[in-house]
């Protein structure tokens, strides 16, 4: 990696990704991968879809580098681009939900008896934190997403807000209400 970018500011990065400098966006995506899967990963809960996103989400990024405001956080338009990407996601999966429900039942009942069983996960932790995520990915995104954005990635209420485009107390409303369907959903 060049030394020179690694000291760069994500907006020269940006600039000069723009301008056709590839080694300038692979420093973003080091710099920026592992928050933008944590956002991802969380909303979706399945890691290996979240892979696939956070794929998505920098390619995304990639094209729209020239509408990227270097004035503004990064990280934060990163993570709008991934709450999107989760969000047309999420369609998605209600589209293939409702096509599954249209398979004919013999061949339901087929798939189902040839699927082998998961192999264990092997620790208490790993189970706990699969757990989770998927109590959070099953919240309604309104509840979801702040909670992700604020506790999880640890923006502030405003970064969340203008990210989600609702007010601050909008956030703090969601966010408790998340807790609550948590612990209610957790024990």
């Amino acid at each position: 990696m060049n030394v020179g970018l690694a000291a760069a500011s994500d907006g020269d990065l940006a600039v000069l990704a723009a301008a056709g400098r590839e080694e300038a966006f692979a420093e973003i995506m080091q710099r920026h991968r592992q928050a933008v899967y944590r956002v991802i990963v969380t909303n979706v809960g399945d890691p290996d879809e979240a892979l696939d996103l956070v794929q998505e989400t920098f390619v995304s990024a990639h094209g729209a580098l020239r509408r990227y405001d270097p004035a503004r956080p990064m990280a934060a338009w990163l993570a709008r681009i991934a709450i999107n990407k989760c969000r047309d996601w999420g369609r998605r999966r209600a589209v293939r939900r409702a096509f599954r429900f249209m398979v004919p039942i013999e061949d339901v009942a087929d798939r189902q008896a040839d699927e082998t069983p998961g192999q264990d996960v092997g620790t208490a932790d790993r189970q706990e934190l699969a757990r989770m995520r998927r109590a959070i990915a099953d919240l309604p995104a309104s509840q979801r997403e702040p909670l992700v954005l604020h506790a999880v990635e640890g923006l502030s209420q405003a970064e969340t807000a203008e990210i989600l485009s609702i007010s601050e107390k909008a956030v703090e409303t969601r966010i408790r209400r998340a807790r609550q369907t948590l612990r209610q959903r957790l024990g």
